[in-house]
Order: structure tokens, then C-alpha cells, then sequence
């Protein structure tokens, strides 16, 4: 058994060099196509057919699924259908042979040799304006950049080049440290975002511009706690526009909403079209009474819950009612007991949740403890648009609305958490950063709910972590933070808790679940998956597996 982070290389993919060298697709649903199209000489004919590749590039960047993956995987919410990789691994029972450890391996390095397919080839294109060409390269540098940051987060030390490499390499090529490869991705960040506009016209809203660049490039530097660099590319984007001019947009619910894409807020999207390209995945995660879909695949904790301030900003305890004068982002957030919900197919129809078990005139499905339902009382409203609009073939749950990946809120949030840890945290930063956050929620106008607390560093970083796992619940930042934090191995051993509707025992409690467990000697990397250990005989394994 090697050490964690020391193992060698993996090949470059079984699926991405076969005998005939193969491009993959990633997780959308397009023809496994031989690298040789791409490279011959008459492909390269066109801006067109250029851009062709770099739009397969974006599909394979990220993903839906892929979000609510990485919030299934954290403490916020409680994984209760079937038995799926993501609740293995949620779960820590994953191993060497847990498909999506290995399928999401493929996809980074499917990926990756797409950008460099692309990278390696554009030039051949003749009479291509050259402003065009290097903003295009720019924006296929930071597609890599995105996936390399993928790949070394969950697996530490990995394969890493910068240009196609053959199937000999492939399967021998060392791992190189996550320090070098994270250094290599924000070099990149930098560099791109110099080139990349600020915006763009209607026909090419959506793509990757420097604010994301930047904002991303703080990302990086925030899941390894490198405070000074977050510090100075959030500063770039709050205290400058020379990236791009951004501002939180008014209505906290709608940021998601169809009305309001490409909103003042929204930094970085997931791009989305009726019937050409749609996603699914809100319809197992809200109530069965919207869908009549047949299970949740998985719901909010009451640890979440409980997290969000009262709107006086005072903390909520067992004194006071459940959901009454909360922080008005929980019900923005989130489905629970006596909701209001507007039904997309049924125009001005509103019916009210109701999760009690015990209620016997509750004939809904929407009750705890139903087979293949909520097990905790809660369910999505956060990426649940009542619009028609937002959704392809009547009533099918295929919605065209675009996924927000990146926005202003989250560099306001990164900016807070670098100066506090930076003991450069004052008043005038947080009348920047957490204020506004909080009028925008619509928090009461009271000094404990707006005003700068003081309190010390260690107070206010707890203030500053809750802030932000409640404005950016369910969007799947949680589990990177409680892994850079350290406190995966606390919060994910902890028991999963729903609503108090218990009367199991004859007096009222919170429903309690303990099934999930978190190695803090094995859990804070994936496997390396055992069937490219099968391909390259030189590979290792990171601790525990």
C-alpha cells in the first residue's frame, strides 16, 4: 500500500484510448466518435466545425447530474432510495470497484483529450479570425483547467500532461502532485482570463467569460484554504470591473427561475434548450404530490434546517416554532410541512404540503415515511419552477432552464471567509459581503440580523460557514467545504435527522437515521479505480481502499 497522493499513474483511460483511440462523450448522450475525425486535415475547414469540437468540450465541462451528485455526497441532505454508487460512497462502503469512481475518471480525461484535440488543431483552420481563435483556445484552456481541478480534488495526485499523449504513455505515465497541477490550473486561470471577454452577445451567451475565470480561479484557491490568493480573485471581481460588472440579483428565489437567466448574478451557467438539450434530475427531489414520480431519490436533513437564523437574526432553538420567522431563504429553499406550492401543469393551483404521518386525514403521498418517499419531511424548491416555460413537453419534467454553477454570492461569501481567516475581517467587509446577502434574503433590519458582529475570529467563522451553507444550499458546494474544512468525518458520522413527526415511541421526536459513516483515515480522496489498475500494472491506491 502506497501513501496517500504517492500513487502512479493511471492510463488515460480505457474508454479514451483503445487500439483505435477513442474520444468520449462524457455523461451526455453523444457517438463515441474516433479521434482520427478530428484530426484529419478536412475537418478542420471551418470555424463551424471548430467550434463544433469546443461545444462537445462544454457538454463534458459539467453536468446536472453531476451537481446533485456532489450534494448527495455531503451532510445536507439524507440519501433513502436504493442503493446506487453515490449512496455507497455517501455512505462509506464505496471501493476499488465502485463504477463511479471509475466512469467519473473517464469523463474528466474524455474531457480533457478534447480540449487537446481542439488545442492541437484550430490553428489548421484558414481565414479564422485570430481574436476569435484565442478566445476560443482560452475558453478550452479553462475547460481543462476545470477538469483537472476535478480530478486531483477527489483523487489527489494524478496523470498530467498538456498535450495528447499516446496509448503507450498513457498506461505509464507517473502521477504528478496535486501542488503542481493546482499551480498549473491557476496559472491557466490567470492567463485566460485576460483574454476572455467580459460578456458576450446574444448568440453566444452562456460561454465561459474572465469573471468566470476568475471566479473560478478563487474557487480553486478556497478548496485548499490558500486565503491570500482567494482574497486578492474575489477582490478583482467585488472592488473592480475590469472582469466583469456583477451584482446580486434582487430576488434570491429567482436567480434559478427561467425569467431570469443570464441574470446580474450568474457568473457561470450550465446551458440548456427546449428538446434539443434538457435535465430531469428536480423531479425525484421534490414532493410526490408535483410529479407522481415513484421515489425520492434523496432529502433535506433537519441539520440543514435547523442551520438557518430566525429573521431577527437570533439563532432558532427548540423554543420557538419550527419554520415561523425564519430566515426567509429556507422556504425559498426548501418543501416542508405546510408549504405552499403552485403546480406548473395546473395554472393557479396551490395545494399545501403535508408531511405528518400521524395526521389520519393526510391521504397524500407526501408523508414520512412512505416507501420510496421523503424519510425526513423535507424535499427541494430551490431549481423548481412553476413556469411552463421552463419545461419541454407539457408535462414532462424535462426543464430548459440553465443551471447555475457560479455566481456573485459565492465570491461575496469566499471574499468573508479569506479576510476572517486572514484576521483582515472588519465592518466595512462585511457591509460587502454578508449584509447584503442577508437584506437581499430579507432578514428584519434589526443589528443582530445586518450589522457587523464582531466577536472575534472563531465567532465569526462560524457565522461565516453557516452563511454560506445556507445561501448556497443545494448546489452542491457542501461537500467541498466540509472536506477543506476537515469536518467531513464529524458532520457525515453524525445521524441524519428529519422532521419531528416521530411518535415511534410514544412521545414526539425528530425521525433518526444512522447508517452513513465517514473514514477520515480513507474518505477524503476516491479509490483510484481498480479497472484502470487492470490497464496500467504501475498504479497504486490512495490510503484505506
Amino acid at each position: 500500500m502506497r501513501l496517500k497522493n504517492m500513487k502512479p499513474s493511471i492510463n488515460y483511460l480505457s474508454r479514451c484510448l483503445t487500439a483505435c483511440i477513442f474520444l468520449l462523450a462524457g455523461c451526455v448522450e453523444l457517438d463515441v466518435v474516433p479521434t482520427n475525425k478530428f484530426t484529419d486535415d478536412t475537418y478542420w475547414s471551418s470555424v463551424e466545425k471548430a467550434s463544433s469540437l469546443l461545444s462537445m468540450g462544454y457538454r463534458q465541462m459539467n453536468d446536472v447530474g453531476r451537481i446533485f451528485r456532489d450534494e448527495r455526497l455531503s451532510d445536507n441532505l439524507y440519501n433513502s432510495y436504493g442503493n446506487d454508487d453515490v449512496r455507497v460512497t455517501a455512505n462509506g462502503q464505496a471501493n476499488t470497484s465502485t463504477a463511479m469512481f471509475d466512469n467519473y475518471w473517464g469523463d474528466m480525461y474524455g474531457g480533457i483529450k478534447t480540449t487537446h484535440t481542439f488545442l492541437a488543431n484550430v490553428d489548421r483552420v484558414e481565414g479564422m479570425d485570430e481574436a476569435l481563435r484565442n478566445r476560443m483556445k482560452a475558453e478550452a484552456r479553462f475547460i481543462r483547467a476545470f477538469l483537472f481541478f476535478q480530478l486531483t480534488n477527489w483523487y489527489g495526485d494524478v496523470p498530467f500532461f498538456t498535450e495528447d499523449i499516446t496509448l503507450e504513455i498513457a498506461t505509464t505515465i507517473s502521477p504528478t502532485p496535486q501542488t503542481t497541477i493546482v499551480d498549473f490550473i491557476h496559472s491557466e486561470l490567470e492567463e485566460v482570463a485576460e483574454i476572455l471577454p467580459t460578456s458576450y452577445g446574444p448568440g453566444d451567451k452562456g460561454r465561459i467569460t474572465a469573471g468566470a475565470a476568475m471566479a473560478f480561479n478563487a474557487r480553486v484557491a478556497l478548496n485548499f484554504n490558500d486565503w491570500e490568493r482567494v482574497k486578492t480573485y474575489t477582490d478583482k471581481l467585488i472592488n473592480s470591473t475590469q472582469y466583469g460588472t456583477y451584482t446580486l440579483f434582487p430576488s434570491y428565489e429567482g436567480i434559478f427561475h427561467f425569467a431570469n437567466q443570464y441574470n446580474s448574478e450568474i457568473i457561470l451557467d450550465i446551458q440548456y434548450a427546449p428538446e434539443v438539450r434538457t435535465w430531469s434530475e428536480i423531479s425525484t427531489y421534490v414532493p410526490f404530490s408535483l410529479t407522481g414520480v415513484q421515489y425520492i431519490q434523496a432529502s433535506p436533513t433537519q441539520d440543514l434546517v435547523d442551520t438557518y437564523l430566525m429573521k431577527d437574526g437570533t439563532k432558532w432553538d427548540e423554543s420557538k416554532d419550527p419554520y415561523a420567522d425564519r430566515d426567509p431563504r429556507l422556504d425559498m429553499t426548501i418543501y416542508r410541512h405546510g408549504s405552499p406550492i403552485n403546480r406548473r401543469d395546473i395554472p393557479d393551483s396551490v395545494y399545501n404540503v403535508n408531511v405528518d404521518p400521524n395526521d389520519p386525514d393526510n391521504d397524500t403521498n407526501d408523508k414520512i415515511g412512505r416507501e420510496n418517499g421523503t424519510q425526513t419531511g423535507y424535499f427541494y424548491r430551490k431549481f423548481y419552477d412553476p413556469n411552463p416555460a421552463a419545461w419541454t413537453g407539457g408535462t414532462s419534467w424535462n426543464c430548459n432552464i440553465n443551471f447555475v454553477v457560479l455566481r456573485f454570492a459565492d465570491v461575496l461569501l469566499m471574499h468573508a471567509e479569506a479576510m476572517n481567516e486572514l484576521d483582515q475581517m472588519d465592518a466595512a467587509v462585511w457591509d460587502k459581503t454578508i449584509k447584503p446577502l442577508r437584506e437581499r434574503a430579507g432578514f428584519d433590519n434589526t443589528a443582530l440580523a445586518r450589522d457587523f458582529p464582531g466577536g472575534g475570529k472563531d465567532a465569526l467563522r462560524a457565522i461565516i460557514r453557516d452563511e454560506r451553507r445556507v445561501e448556497l444550499a443545494l448546489e452542491g458546494t457542501r461537500v467541498y467545504d466540509i472536506r477543506r474544512w476537515r469536518i467531513a468525518e464529524t458532520v457525515m458520522n453524525a445521524p441524519r435527522r428529519g422532521a419531528k413527526f416521530d411518535l415511534s415511541t410514544g412521545s414526539l421526536k425528530y425521525y433518526e437515521y444512522r447508517n452513513n459513516t465517514f473514514n477520515e483515515n480513507r474518505d477524503y480522496l476516491w479509490a483510484i479505480p481498480r479497472q484502470q489498475w487492470l490497464i496500467n500494472k504501475n498504479l497504486g491506491q490512495n490510503d484505506g481502499y
